[in-house]
């Protein structure tokens, strides 16, 4: 039998090396739950960074996925095909908006936003052409593109790949006056996540988009919301700007758009946005694909239900109640919403990363950031159970690392 560290050796001598993965080799997997090569189970607790939010081998989506690989999968937006109008219709009335313009990756997605918010800048704003400037915030990410490292504000994502594309103004999250302090005659849009997950599920102060939108709209300036994580039910509801009531210019969703089985993304907004983008000005071979819009409609019904945001919301509720117990026992700060939490581990008891290798062994997979910080996001369709019990290896853990650290350490003191 192939072990886990023939891959995974397999894998480094043949792969690059643009991530740093837990050694684990994941073969199957069902609900919330995964099986390695050798036979072991873990919890998820990640969902392909909420890609699965319906969780693996969800039926519903399998089922529309196997259904059009029998019949169609691709025609290019050469021509139409039967799966098409119903997703964007579907995928439109979700989001309360007028039409969409579906791509593939999440990055895509945002790029296609930044050139549609530059395009209605100059045709309908009346920006001076090559002059259209977008506000980003500190801690962002967007994806992984030329145009898009060239705003991040994370060293490793940035440096390296210059010169960086022009055109966007870098303000403090969480500071609606530093929005407003930036904004000029040539500013077309604000692009921000609702909440900021790479950063470490950071949660602006309440209120903060609901400024934003009135400083948008006051300044004609389109509010662009990077939705692809935070939405589509993560945080107990669809998207994470109606915790606040507001509706933004765009949306751009991907991830858990293609249920875990296929990339699906999408800009969203109303006819006078999208309506810029004329025959031969945008596109993808494979945006669109019936395949696609197959799983994407899939997705949209298993939304319109509501089941999936009522589960992230009551046990959203109890992760974060359990997670705050643990303040002053290993973790110094609990962020989130719904079934999204940011972790901040003491750094003098253990990294991120070895808390991550320590909960692996234990049997739940996680991710960290930033060094300290661990993310903690699992399939929506995760049983209270199976959560209380994750959180209980969470405990195990830190008591294991604070336990191993030498006598006499500063940090045991008052212990």
């Amino acid at each position: 039998m192939t072990t886990t560290t023939d891959i995974i050796e397999l894998s480094e001598r043949h792969s690059a090396h643009n991530y740093h993965p837990l050694p684990v080799v994941v073969r199957e997997a069902r609900g919330a739950w995964v099986t390695d090569v050798e036979g072991r189970r873990y919890l998820d607790c990640l969902a392909g960074y909420s890609s699965l939010n319906f969780g693996h081998g969800n039926q519903a989506i399998l089922g529309a996925a196997q259904e059009q690989l029998q019949r169609l999968t691709l025609t290019s937006r050469a021509f139409f095909h039967d799966r098409f109008a119903d997703f964007c219709a579907g995928l439109a009335a979700l989001c309360g908006k007028d039409m969409v313009l579906p791509m593939n990756t999440g990055a895509e997605a945002v790029e296609t936003a930044i050139k549609v918010a530059r395009k209605w800048g100059y045709e309908v704003k009346g920006v001076t052409p090559d002059h259209a400037e977008i506000i980003v915030m500190d801690g962002n990410f967007h994806g992984r593109t030329t145009t898009i490292v060239s705003f991040s504000t994370d060293p490793d994502a940035r440096d390296g790949f210059g010169p960086a594309t022009p055109g966007f103004t870098v303000v403090e999250y969480g500071s609606a006056e530093a929005i407003r302090a930036a904004i000029t005659p040539d500013t077309v849009a604000v692009l921000l996540e609702p909440i900021q997950g790479e950063a470490g599920v950071l949660v602006p102060p309440p209120g903060y988009l609901r400024q934003v939108r009135e400083i948008c709209t006051e300044h004609n300036v389109l509010l662009v919301a990077d939705e692809i994580q935070s939405g589509l039910g993560r945080t107990g509801d669809t998207f994470a700007c109606q915790h606040e009531g507001v509706v933004p210019d765009m949306y751009v969703l991907g991830k858990a758009l293609g249920g875990g089985v296929v990339p699906v993304s999408a800009v969203v907004a109303d006819a006078d946005v999208l309506g810029v983008i004329k025959p031969g000005q945008h596109g993808s071979t494979f945006g669109g694909n019936p395949l696609a819009c197959a799983v994407g409609s899939a997705v949209i019904g298993l939304l319109n239900t509501g089941e999936y945001q009522a589960r992230a919301r009551e046990l959203g509720a109890l992760l974060h109640e359990r997670l705050r117990a643990l303040m002053g026992h290993g973790v110094i700060a609990v962020r989130g919403r719904g079934l999204w939490a940011g972790v901040d581990i003491d750094p003098s008891i253990a990294t991120g990363r070895q808390v991550c290798e320590a909960l692996m062994r234990h049997g739940v997979l996680a991710k960290d950031t930033h060094g300290s910080t661990i993310r903690l996001a699992p399939p929506l369709v995760v049983s209270e159970e199976d959560l209380n019990w994750a959180v209980d290896r969470l405990t195990e853990v830190l008591e294991e690392l604070s336990a191993a650290l030498p006598a006499g350490s500063p940090e045991l003191a008052g212990r």
